[in-house]
């Protein structure tokens, strides 16, 4: 599945007075989410690295490893360049700041909704006060 409009819905360009919605990606989203694979992102911010030097830091195999390295070059969230007879992957900056950029929409989004929805409950509390 590639990225989705939020939090809007809608398909097609914003309507009279809307504003543009942030696009999120719902593969890098589903990429991150993995505990595991976020402690990669984590490791590989420190420096780039291998699937062996991982597989030293993390509590799982060498082949699990480049699975979940597989996941996350396929989001791009990292590259990897050929050395010799070893690969080395090193973070995507620029992809990273794409996925903090989409995190702080959604972050500001869910804010401006749970403020609307804390002004109608504070009208409905001073409605029933009166």
């Amino acid at each position: 599945m590639g990225p989705l409009p939020f939090p809007s819905g809608h398909l097609h360009g914003p309507g009279r007075g809307q504003r543009v919605s942030p696009v999120v990606d719902d593969d890098l989203w589903s990429a991150i989410g993995d505990p595991t694979r976020r402690r990669m992102v984590d490791l590989l911010l420190a420096g780039d690295g291998t699937a062996t030097s991982l597989s030293d830091e993390l509590p799982i195999t060498r082949q699990a490893v480049t699975k979940h390295l597989n996941v996350l070059d396929r989001v791009g969230l990292v590259r990897m360049t050929t050395v010799g007879r070893e690969r080395r992957y090193e973070v995507d900056q620029a992809q990273l700041a794409r996925a903090v950029a989409q995190l702080d929409a959604v972050g500001k989004t869910w804010d401006a909704r749970l403020q609307r929805i804390a002004k109608i409950a504070e009208a409905i509390q001073r409605n029933r006060t009166t």
